[in-house]
């Protein structure tokens, strides 16, 4: 499985983060498309619509489990996605902002 550290994103780097809402609510990365694991398959042009035709597809969750199923399924759709190693745990660690649903500073669960 493809993966990226944390570190090496750039900051117009296209993310998904497919956890679950309430996870989303509490904080999340700005700018990042939100669809859950759950709801992935059945929501799967909304996320064809909005992610880079010819770029890199960073998939991140809480730590890293869900999102390389979901990386591992677009590979096999033939795009070129990443799994973030350590997610959304690692992301805060390393001091990266995150938000809650009302652009708050927020919290990773």
């Amino acid at each position: 499985m493809p993966t990226v550290e944390v570190a090496d994103l750039k900051d117009d780097d296209f993310l998904l983060d497919v956890r679950e809402d309430d996870e989303w609510r509490a904080g999340h990365a700005e700018g990042a498309l939100h669809i859950p694991l759950s709801e992935f398959v059945a929501r799967y042009g909304e996320f064809t619509e909005a992610a880079p035709q010819d770029g890199r597809v960073h998939v991140i969750c809480r730590s890293g489990g869900r999102s390389a199923q979901v990386a591992m399924y677009l590979v096999q759709q033939g795009i070129d996605a990443v799994n973030v190693d350590g997610g959304m745990k690692v992301w805060a660690a390393e001091g990266r902002p995150v938000v809650d649903a009302k652009g708050e500073p927020g919290v990773v669960l």
